[in-house]
């Protein structure tokens, strides 16, 4: 496989003005490339979710999409830190490690690291106290 469009974005820590900003780029750009509205919503939703749990959880960090040309999405979420402590539990529907702040704004529900899963065709998470790398692909019907 060879990769047609590469594309990486910073997330800023604890900018909530922000927040969505980065998923909402990529699903532009996967809508001006050709890719369904089906295969689009599973990658905004793991996008956004990702992104929102580094705004969140982490120190902000960088991500980047590669598109291949057979058609594959791939993501790539990496943090500085402070890692998953146990992410057996963190893929747990309703578990959560949210702050008070991001609670009080609408974040933290526990549904986002069981919603990307969910929804990504591959899933890799590692985790440590130097940060945290989850790797997503979505097959694709371009």
């Amino acid at each position: 496989m060879e990769v047609v469009f590469h594309q990486d974005y910073v997330v800023e820590r604890d900018d909530y003005a922000s927040a969505g900003r980065v998923s909402s780029d990529i699903k532009r750009t996967l809508k001006k490339i050709g890719f369904s509205p089906k295969v689009m919503r599973r990658i905004a939703v793991a996008s956004y979710e990702s992104e929102i749990n580094m705004l969140i959880h982490a120190w902000g960090g960088d991500i980047t999409m590669d598109i291949f040309d057979d058609g594959t999405v791939k993501l790539v979420f990496k943090d500085p830190g402070p890692g998953i402590e146990d992410i057996e539990k963190a893929l747990t529907p309703g578990w959560s490690t949210a702050s008070e702040k991001a609670r009080a704004m609408g974040f933290g529900a526990g549904m986002g690291l069981p919603n990307i899963l969910r929804v990504s065709d591959e899933f890799d998470i590692q985790s440590g106290k130097d940060g945290t790398t989850l790797t997503l692909s979505f097959r694709s019907d371009v």
